[in-house]
């Protein structure tokens, strides 16, 4: 039955390969008990499914990665939800319409049925602009990076010959 469960997400790495066996044995572990208890149990054998997954990483040395196989866990979940999670760093916090705004962009181009969970970082060494990142893609808008981009084109010699 675990070959039929279908991961909503392609990960990659150690880590990616935990989250994602840990994904698959649980939907497997749910949607085996789900006719059979209550809501409570099916808490119950969600919380001993966790701890089992616990201990085979303990068992396998594995346990210092608990952190990132829960990010990449979490990343699965919500793609199992049609969430995107986009990570905006700014300046200064984004004021709310322009907020906004931008949710409405990037539903956009993310695409209909999904939901667009926005997460603000603030970064001032940036100098100013906007980073947007989701579905590993990151758009650079920063005056940082266009000012290093103005670097280096300015710092190649010219050739007018080749013009």
């Amino acid at each position: 039955m675990k070959d039929k469960v279908k991961v909503p997400l392609v990960l990659f790495g150690g880590s990616g390969n935990y989250a994602s066996a840990f994904y698959a044995n649980f939907t497997v572990t749910l949607s085996c008990i789900t006719f059979l208890f209550s809501s409570t149990d099916k808490r119950k054998c969600g919380i001993v499914t966790v701890n089992i997954t616990a201990v085979l990483l303990a068992e396998n040395g594995r346990l210092r990665f608990i952190e990132s196989i829960t990010k990449r866990f979490a990343e699965l979940t919500m793609a199992h939800k049609g969430e995107v999670k986009a990570i905006v760093t700014t300046v200064v916090p984004l004021p709310p319409q322009e907020e906004k705004e931008l949710k409405k962009t990037l539903h956009e181009i993310i695409g209909q049925g999904k939901k667009v969970n926005l997460e603000q970082k603030i970064d001032p060494s940036i100098l100013g602009g906007i980073t947007v990142e989701f579905d590993k893609k990151v758009f650079d808008l920063s005056i940082k990076t266009r000012a290093q981009q103005m670097e280096r084109f300015f710092g190649e010699p010219v050739h007018l010959r080749n013009v």
